[in-house]
């Protein structure tokens, strides 16, 4: 008789563990885990003896899916093998294992026989060159971090994406929403409305879509919203902002995130990004006007309210100043712009006087 993956202990709950009892009575015990071996376990629920094993079986290391049906040095090997390490599974974000995830899977199912070895630099560089910029960024990064787990495994002897560089990208990336733009989604979806309040989010924390639709009151404290972003894992604590409290005020229920979908459930990302731009279609915005063009919005706008590269930085999250200063720097110029025409203008009245 197969019995819960739950064991109880004297009221205590023990977790993994399924038991069945056979024909003669005798109980039996097994760690079962998804992904992880599978662990007979000794001795009674509670006993020393169990406990030990059950701890040790706590502490093994997941069984890395795929790996023993890969020959062993292909690249289906090799990239199996990556999903399961530290790596991958500990040292990126959720989000960048998510795509390097599809992009090392679509490369396995192309190149899966080859050997990661003997992969020259050459077949790189000639897959990087047919991709759009943006991509050959992504690319990149995936495969390095790949082929640099290889050679610390010893599956190969070197990083053959060590020196290539990327094409520099002639798009600057999304559209930054003018204040116009705002204005007309606003004079569509006016405070008291759900749209309203998600340009609100967007446009006055400056955080990213998967950040602003974990947001709710309990982010809240003193005036002050704090979140952890989900794609660096910067802690962020912005001041709540006039408009955005207003939006909240007016619109927010009592739901664990301030937006949420028909039936009162956050919003998964891309349905969020689907639902967003219905209601930019609906103010009759461009289809340039996109989700995270907002948080470019907001950089623009505390540039423009003479704020510091670091001061941005601080607000909107960002884990080096070159973007901050980007902002900044256009402002500046456009600053200096308007005050050279100013004093030519004067300089040209003074004359004709």
């Amino acid at each position: 008789m197969t019995l819960s993956p739950h064991t109880r202990n004297r009221g205590i709950r023990i977790r993994f563990v399924q038991a069945w009892v056979d024909q003669d009575g005798r109980a039996h015990h097994y760690f079962r885990r998804a992904g992880y071996p599978r662990v007979a376990l000794p001795g009674l629920p509670g006993s020393a003896e169990f406990m030990a094993a059950y701890q040790a079986a706590l502490g093994t290391p997941p069984t890395v899916v795929g790996v023993d049906r890969n020959r062993p040095g292909s690249v289906s090997h090799a990239v199996a093998s990556y999903f399961g390490s530290t790596d991958f599974c500990n040292h990126l974000t959720a989000s960048t294992q998510a795509i390097r995830r599809v992009l090392l899977e679509k490369f396995r199912r192309d190149y899966g026989d080859m050997q990661i070895a003997s992969m020259p630099r050459k077949f790189i560089d000639t897959l990087l060159s047919t991709l759009r910029p943006g991509a050959q960024k992504n690319w990149l990064k995936a495969l390095r971090g790949l082929l640099q787990y290889c050679v610390v495994e010893g599956l190969c002897k070197e990083d053959v994406t060590a020196t290539i560089k990327h094409a520099s990208s002639e798009s600057r990336g999304f559209h930054t929403w003018t204040d116009d733009e705002i204005a007309q989604f606003e004079a569509r979806h006016p405070i008291g409305t759900k749209p309203r309040l998600a340009l609100a989010l967007l446009l006055y924390t400056g955080q990213r879509r998967g950040d602003v639709i974990r947001m709710g009151r309990q982010h809240i404290r003193d005036g002050v919203l704090t979140i952890t972003q989900q794609k660096t894992g910067t802690t962020v604590a912005v001041p709540v902002h006039p408009e955005l409290r207003a939006a909240i005020d007016v619109n927010a229920g009592a739901n664990l995130t301030f937006i949420v979908t028909e039936r009162g459930r956050p919003f998964p990302g891309h349905s969020f990004t689907a639902w967003f731009r219905k209601h930019c279609d609906d103010a009759g915005l461009p289809k340039r006007c996109v989700v995270h063009g907002l948080r470019k919005a907001a950089a623009r706008r505390l540039a423009e309210a003479g704020c510091t590269a670091h001061e941005i930085m601080a607000i909107l999250g960002h884990t080096s100043l070159r973007e901050a200063e980007r902002y900044t720097k256009a402002f500046d110029r456009a600053k200096l712009a308007r005050s050279g025409m100013a004093r030519m203008a004067t300089a040209r009245s003074q004359v004709e006087r």
